[in-house]
């Protein structure tokens, strides 16, 4: 019985291992200097007691937009190159228009100097 638990077992033990051991190491074994800059919050460029209600600039959201247009692209192209021997130009044709659609978006976001950070 315990042998069909031993590997989970063994996993699990590994995996904490490998997931909380580096985090004990540089806690233990790092130097404890904290100062004012280092314990306080910084959130997005902005000072964290500001008026919540203050304006983002847009290049937030560009980026943002520019993210989800790689993050989409790279997430489609894998499966879709691993089975485009089986959907042949049908499939070819589908990503062609994928990809147009989103080399507009990165034009979009090229035009708005999203790109461009000062």
């Amino acid at each position: 019985m315990l042998d069909h638990y031993l590997p989970v077992l063994l996993f699990i033990i590994v995996g904490l291992a490998v997931g909380v051991g580096p985090i004990a190491i540089g806690f233990l074994l790092g130097e404890h200097r904290p100062d004012r800059e280092k314990n306080s919050p910084y959130e997005c460029g902005f000072e964290p007691f500001e008026d919540s209600r203050m304006k983002f600039d847009v290049r937030f959201y560009l980026v943002a937009i520019l993210f989800i247009i790689f993050d989409l692209e790279i997430a489609f192209l894998f499966p879709w190159a691993i089975v485009l021997d089986k959907i042949g130009v049908v499939g070819l044709a589908a990503m062609g228009i994928f990809l147009l659609i989103l080399v507009i978006g990165f034009i979009y976001e090229w035009k708005k100097g999203a790109l461009e950070w000062e």
